[in-house]
């Protein structure tokens, strides 16, 4: 007698297993715990095997009785239907372990790890919120480029072009991992040049060449009414004019106060930066540290919800619109590189070298990085001090001349 629904779910379960049959091999199993599983009895070769076929309710009658006839189709074409099975399982174990979003989590752990945190969370956000939802789960080696025009016009239509060439340019170095690492033969990217519109150069706000402009904001920034934190870091800035990104994961085990140094791993370019340290950098170090050197977490700047985190990426840019700083046209906390840039050097008189020296930007030196961390270094000192002096200046609103060529 064929099985029903109202038969399969009044059965109880007993101290051993009972089996119900519903023809042509078909039996749901009640197991003395309760489950109701399906299961499909068939022989091959004069041998009695059991396949195993879902569980009740998930796998319903009809499905069930489907998987058996598909079964059937398979034991008619000479074929063993367990075999199949596993054979179906190893191929998805497959075709997941070569998936995007696999590659790409393996990219990651091994080519992102000695990036800035605040880069890697970038990287991964992009990649878990615009490709993983769409093509994580494919095998990498069958992507094909105009899949992924359509993923990149999608983003493009939201009006953010800049992420879409980031997501291009991830997207082709995950599927160049793959080709190195035997999961894919081919890269679909390079045929994509020119298939989006040009980036359009990001502007970072910051006076042109203005010194009543800085010395108001100067003044603004001296009267910051915020944490101490931040009203520290934003103090900090315009002195040492690294990138705020560097100056939020500030640690006090890399500032020498003594030596008047903080030395640490740049986020661009990967290699040691030295900062030499004006006094008025360290004073207002030595203001800070009481409230937050001798947490555990080491960092100069901390959160403002926890200390053991550091200051949010986006504290600096918050607290000049606190302050009516407009961070669009005005002034960014990444403007104040542009802004000693040009002031060095037109109006200090400091030569090119030393300020892209001291920017920590990637300048060839046949010595090597290693070497351009040092190179300069008295001169940078003598620069940094005086730039920290000219700010002074600037605030009150003294006239500075501009000196050209004399360092």
């Amino acid at each position: 007698m064929k099985l029903t629904d109202t038969a399969i779910r009044n059965a109880k379960p007993s101290p051993k297993a009972v089996r119900l049959f519903d023809g042509q091999g078909l039996y749901l199993e009640v197991t003395p715990a309760g489950g109701k599983l399906w299961r499909l009895k068939y022989s091959v070769a004069g041998k009695e095997k059991r396949l195993a076929m879902g569980a009740y309710p998930a796998v319903s009658l009809k499905d069930a009785r489907i998987r058996r006839d598909e079964a059937k189709r398979h034991l008619a074409a000479g074929r063993d239907p367990g075999a199949v099975k596993q054979a179906e399982k190893a191929r998805a174990a497959a075709l997941a372990e070569n998936s995007f979003e696999t590659v790409a989590r393996d990219w990651f752990a091994r080519h992102m790890a000695d990036k800035a945190s605040s880069h890697r969370d970038k990287v991964m956000g992009r990649l878990e919120r615009e490709v993983f939802p769409y093509f994580g789960a494919r095998p990498i080696s069958e992507i094909t480029a105009p899949e992924i025009l359509q993923l990149l016009r999608r983003i493009e239509s939201r009006g953010v072009l800049e992420t879409a060439h980031r997501v291009q340019q991830n997207i082709g170095q995950v599927i160049r991992y793959a080709i190195v690492t035997g999961r894919a033969t081919s890269d679909p990217t390079p045929s994509l040049r020119g298939a989006l519109p040009a980036r359009r150069p990001k502007h970072m706000a910051a006076p042109a060449d203005d010194p009543a402009a800085v010395g108001a904001i100067l003044r603004m920034l001296d009267a910051f009414k915020g944490s101490p934190a931040v009203a520290a870091a934003i103090k900090l800035l315009p002195l040492l004019f690294c990138r705020p990104g560097e100056l939020r994961i500030m640690r006090w085990e890399q500032i020498d106060m003594d030596a008047a140094e903080w030395r640490y791993t740049t986020s661009k370019t990967s290699t040691e930066h030295l900062v030499p340290l004006s006094r008025q950098s360290i004073a207002i170090l030595r203001d800070l540290y009481p409230l937050t050197g001798h947490l555990p977490a080491g960092w100069v700047f901390i959160g403002g919800r926890t200390p053991l985190k550091p200051m949010s990426d986006v504290a600096i840019n918050a607290a000049y619109r606190r302050m009516g700083i407009d961070t669009r046209d005005e002034l960014t906390g990444h403007g104040w590189r542009a802004v000693a840039r040009t002031f060095l050097h037109e109006r200090l008189g400091y030569e090119p070298a030393v300020i892209e020296h001291q920017l920590a930007h990637a300048v060839p030196d046949t010595l090597g990085r290693a070497y351009n961390r040092t190179k300069f270094i008295e001169e940078r000192r003598r620069m940094m001090q005086a730039w920290a002096d000219y700010l002074d200046k600037l605030k009150i609103g003294a006239d500075i001349v501009p000196i050209r060529g004399v360092a």
